[in-house]
């Protein structure tokens, strides 16, 4: 399906949504968050495969099809402030997806590397029913800011140069605050480890050890569907 836009910010915004094929919506919804890198052909690949899975999925251009390297540090700062105009196009595309009528009205978030950050944050107090965090910075306060979450699914790599303080740090919030959650660490993973880039950015991840694990892409994936249909499909 092509990109759509929607309403978010007192304005349209640019989206990718993906619908199941076949009979047997209503479906859940799912919100995509991208990486630093924007809405790629990655992060449209993610969709479809999560729209196979049998979930509505909408990914936002937090971006709005500026060049990354502009909007990075915007969004950064919006990630680790917790707040900003990132999370409610975020909460926009939510909107859209639970006011569908081929939604029931259940809505979980995913997201990888910076977009892993944006959907811890919208965790508590953003209406969804479940969240999955890949590989995303995770706050030092997080026990204050995580209050109130929903059921979190995170996946991280034990090579990442962002180092396993995160995932620690993560488990130990979520564990304290009683939310219900599923943290893995994968060892001999790093960075990015779940997509699977073609071309040239495939050879230059590679180098900065950023490459796809396939084996713990497949299991990461495995405990996120299992995790979303407890949660969305009850």
């Amino acid at each position: 399906m092509p990109d759509i836009s929607y309403q978010a910010v007192d304005r349209t915004w640019r989206g990718y949504l993906s619908v199941p094929t076949g009979p047997g919506g209503p479906w859940p919804g799912v919100v995509v968050i991208h990486e630093a890198f924007g809405l790629t052909d990655d992060i449209r690949r993610a969709a479809d495969q999560i729209a196979e899975h049998g979930y509505l999925a909408l990914a936002p251009d937090l971006f709005d099809g500026k060049s990354w390297i502009r909007c990075i540090r915007s969004a950064i700062r919006q990630a680790r402030a917790g707040h900003g105009p990132a999370f409610a196009v975020i909460d926009g595309a939510r909107a859209t997806l639970a006011a569908r009528p081929d939604c029931t009205g259940k809505t979980g978030v995913i997201g990888f590397c910076l977009g892993g950050g944006f959907a811890l944050l919208c965790a508590p107090g953003h209406g969804f029913d479940v969240a999955s965090v890949n590989y995303g910075e995770v706050p030092k306060d997080a026990e204050r800011l995580l209050a109130g979450a929903c059921p979190v699914v995170g996946s991280f790599g034990g090579r990442d140069q962002m180092g396993t303080t995160h995932p620690e740090r993560l488990q130990r919030a979520l564990t304290v605050l009683e939310v219900p959650h599923d943290i893995e660490v994968y060892p001999g993973s790093g960075h990015r480890f779940m997509t699977e880039s073609h071309g040239a950015s495939a050879a230059l991840l590679k180098v900065a050890k950023m490459s796809f694990q396939p084996a713990d892409a497949a299991d990461a994936w495995r405990r996120i569907f299992a995790f979303f249909d407890r949660y969305l499909t009850s």
